[in-house]
């Protein structure tokens, strides 16, 4: 019993080199564990080709049309969910308000993007996350696709930035 309490008094206690040794053994295997979760999940990385090029294609074109006020466009081929929770008046208007306020988009930088397969009755979702910088500010973009029929429609947008408020 007593050489238990006294290992238990030299893990507490330990020489300033253990210390160092320990704590960082500690954070490199948090690192190694937290990296492994990460990659085992479902994770997209937009600059391996893991974005799917015609979901690609559905925020580029998004984007554009955007940039250029088509917004009855992006409505007309967006998914039922995006249609569901926006009049057409109301797509119009808070399309018209990212643009108005943050202008186009200068440049992107892949943030995250996270796919939930179909099953389960689940639709296949892609929700990819982006920093943007616009010409009039900087904002964190996120667009949620769904795929129906071979075909990935805009399901949500949502842009979240200070010039908006």
């Amino acid at each position: 019993m007593k050489a238990r309490s006294g290992l238990a008094t030299e893990i507490q206690r330990p020489r300033d080199g253990a210390k160092r040794f320990s704590g960082l053994s500690l954070r490199l295997c948090l690192f190694v564990v937290l990296t492994s979760l990460s990659t085992a999940s479902c994770a997209v990385d937009e600059t391996r080709s893991g974005l799917p090029p015609e979901a690609r294609a559905v925020i580029d074109r998004v984007t554009t049309g955007i940039a250029e006020g088509s917004y009855d466009q992006i409505y007309d081929e967006a998914a039922e969910e995006w249609r569901a929770a926006l009049t057409p008046e109301q797509n119009r208007a808070t399309l018209d308000q990212v643009r108005t306020r943050l202008g186009r988009v200068s440049s992107r930088t892949f943030v995250s993007g996270r796919e939930q397969p179909a099953g389960g009755g689940r639709d296949h979702t892609l929700t990819v996350t982006y920093n943007t910088a616009f010409e009039r500010a900087g904002g964190i973009e996120t667009f949620t696709l769904i795929e129906r029929r071979g075909h990935w429609r805009l399901a949500r947008y949502s842009v979240a930035s200070d010039a908006l408020k």
